[in-house]
């Protein structure tokens, strides 16, 4: 019998034991994550208000709930107080890690460690109840915010700072944030781009959604769309659909409205400016097409007053202590999923996801990309099956201080949020501190 462990119990993860269980009769996977709670970014990348996508959830569950799949909560791998990566692949015969990119690309300019100034990974991830993140008064004292990146992560987070309560109460918000955001006095979002609206990275329907955002007006620069060089009918489908919809905002009559998002294009950040003891102002250099698919700076400058500054401009994976690591692509080294070391492949360790092929594609991508590496797993099986292994790898675990949160206890929790949601009026409520995830499921 083989056994697998898969570390990290996201979209490649759950991915890769479906794969795993689908293609190989015998194989036993042990999904491990260092949450309680599964599922990854879907359970953390994902607004609140997006429910169709969050659903997802219940395709990842089916597969933690297969007899051959085990959920093993609350267990770090590697760096300090987590089980060593050898102490790991000692307990099976494959380790396949999907651990995702778990940081954020940084703009690289002075300023940008000033108070106010955050990733869009730390506001998304505190708005989704991440027990890592915490209450770091991203609203307080905040009339405008500049949103830096025009993908659809930026989309989200300038959408979810004009929610309104009654939009966002029927949500799994957890409940410190809901009352945050309805309290919160912001009246201007600005999503900034530095190239122009022919290149931006997000997709026609989360665009569209800002328009329907009530109380809420979306402006876009004429000028800034007549920038764009080419024939826009020549564009791809997205781009030209995202473009139709940004000419069709530009042509709209003021409106009065509580809040505003501005879509600003040709403008490269170049400083976040201080007032008094936080950012107070985003500078930013005009920039034109340069006639390659890029731009060029102007020398010209403007300066966009905001006391809160979110950059979104793509994830990167982070080394994880005791597997090789490419510092300029953010990945594993790999060879069709197999773990180089010193350019031979590593036996018995493999990599699938972003940690694997970097942050790009869609949810649905991380399918391919896990039958990949589960190909390569499956033809070196022969050979990786000889090797001895204890009984049961949680009874190892336990002995090196590792307790395993079992599906029972994330059971538990989702009870315990219904419950809470319940109490309080609204429907599913999610938990986000560690101390209470961590007790919740202990009682199961």
């Amino acid at each position: 019998m083989l056994r697998v462990a898969v570390v990290g119990s996201g979209p490649s993860g759950c991915y890769t034991a479906q794969s795993l269980v689908q293609r190989d009769p015998g194989v036993q996977v042990d999904v491990l994550d260092r949450l309680p709670c599964p599922y990854g970014l879907v359970r953390y990348g994902v607004a609140p208000d997006h429910e169709k996508i969050k659903s997802l959830q219940g395709s990842l569950r089916t597969v933690l709930e297969d007899e051959r799949v085990r959920f093993l909560g609350g267990v770090r791998v590697g760096g300090p107080g987590g089980l060593p990566v050898e102490r790991l692949r000692s307990l099976y015969h494959a380790v396949v890690y999907c651990v995702g990119a778990a940081t954020d690309r940084r703009l690289g300019i002075p300023g940008e460690d000033l108070p106010g100034s955050w990733s869009a990974t730390e506001f998304v991830s505190w708005y989704s109840a991440h027990p890592d993140a915490a209450d770091a008064g991203f609203l307080r004292g905040v009339r405008s915010a500049v949103v830096i990146g025009v993908g659809n992560v930026a989309v989200d987070v300038a959408r979810m700072l004009v929610r309104g309560a009654a939009e966002l109460r029927p949500t799994d918000i957890p409940q410190a944030a809901l009352d945050t955001l309805s309290a919160s006095g912001l009246t201007d979002v600005h999503m900034v781009g530095r190239r122009g609206p022919a290149q931006a990275r997000f997709t026609t329907k989360e665009l569209r959604e800002l328009g329907a955002l009530p109380g809420t007006e979306v402006t876009v620069d004429k000028a800034d769309l007549a920038l764009d060089l080419g024939d826009p009918g020549a564009l791809p489908a997205v781009q030209r659909r995202n473009v139709e919809v940004l000419h069709g905002w530009a042509a709209q009559p003021s409106a009065a409205a509580e809040r505003r998002i501005r879509l600003r294009f040709f403008l490269r950040p170049v400083e976040l400016l201080g007032d008094g003891d936080r950012v107070g102002a985003v500078r930013f250099e005009r920039t034109v097409p340069d006639g390659e698919g890029g731009v060029t700076g102007t020398g010209r400058y403007e300066d966009v007053p905001a006391q809160l500054v979110l950059r979104s401009v793509g994830y990167r994976g982070v080394p994880l202590e005791g597997l090789p690591f490419d510092a300029a692509s953010g990945t594993v080294p790999h060879r069709e999923g197999r773990v180089l070391r010193d350019g031979a492949p590593s036996a018995g360790e493999y990599v699938a996801g972003w940690i694997k092929r970097g942050p790009t594609g869609v949810i649905g991508t991380n399918r391919s990309c896990a039958k990949e590496t589960v190909t390569s797993l499956l033809a070196d099986a022969p050979t990786l099956a000889r090797a001895d292994l204890p009984a049961d790898p949680v009874v190892e675990l336990r002995a090196a201080g590792v307790d395993p949160v079992p599906w029972s206890g994330w059971l538990a929790i989702e009870r315990a949020e219904a419950e809470l949601g319940a109490r309080l009026g609204r429907s599913v409520v999610k938990l986000s501190d560690w101390d209470t995830l961590i007790s919740t499921a202990r009682v199961a």
